[in-house]
C-alpha cells in the first residue's frame, strides 16, 4: 500500500478519525456524565484501543481534545481541561501502547488496563480539585479513578476482547 506524503497510510488516517469521532460524539451526547467533579465518561472504554492499534493513541487523544473543547463551549468544563485532560489521555494511551504485551492476566495487560485509571485519577483529579471543587485532591482523584476503573472494566475490557476476536487490528501485530 502506498504511503501518503505525511508518512501515514490513508486507512490509518481514517482509523484515527473514526476513533476520534466516536469518542467525541458519544462524550458530547452524554455531556453531563462526562464532565465535572463526578465523571462517568463511557468513551474512556476506548482508551484500551492502543493495545490493538497504534492509531488508538492518536484517535483517543484527538477525540478527548475535541470533546473537552466542546465541553468548554457548552459550559461543562474549563479551558485548562482541554490541555490537562488531553495530556492525561495522551500519556495514558502511550503507556497503554508500550505495555500492551506485559504482565498479562486473562490475555489482557494489567499495566495497560491501569494506565488510564491511574493517570486520569492523578491528573484530572488534581485539575478538578483546583478548578471545580472544595474537595481535596484525594477525594477528586478517588472519584475520577473509580469512574475510570468502572468504565475500563465494565465497557473497555469487553470491547477489547470483542475487537480482538474480529481480527480487525491484526495488521499491527
Amino acid at each position: 500500500m502506498k504511503r501518503e506524503k505525511n508518512g501515514l497510510r490513508s486507512h490509518q488516517l481514517t482509523e484515527v478519525g473514526l476513533i476520534a469521532a466516536i469518542y467525541a460524539v458519544v462524550t458530547i451526547a452524554i455531556a453531563p456524565l462526562g464532565y465535572g467533579p463526578v465523571q462517568f465518561r463511557a468513551t474512556e472504554a476506548l482508551t484500551l484501543l492502543p493495545m490493538l492499534t497504534p492509531m488508538g493513541v492518536y484517535g483517543v487523544t484527538l477525540g478527548c481534545a475535541i470533546s473537552n473543547a466542546a465541553g468548554v463551549a457548552m459550559g461543562q468544563t474549563v479551558l485548562p481541561d482541554v490541555i490537562i485532560g488531553t495530556a492525561a489521555t495522551l500519556i495514558a494511551a502511550v503507556i497503554t501502547r508500550i505495555f500492551r504485551n506485559k504482565t498479562r492476566v486473562f490475555s489482557v495487560s494489567v499495566v495497560s488496563l491501569l494506565a488510564p485509571v491511574l493517570v486520569n485519577a492523578v491528573m484530572v483529579g488534581a485539575e478538578l480539585s483546583y478548578f471545580f471543587s472544595a474537595d481535596t485532591f484525594w477525594e477528586c482523584a478517588l472519584s475520577v479513578g473509580a469512574g475510570e476503573l468502572a468504565v475500563v472494566c465494565l465497557l473497555g475490557i469487553p470491547l477489547l476482547l470483542t475487537l480482538r476476536r474480529t481480527k480487525l487490528f491484526d495488521m499491527y501485530k
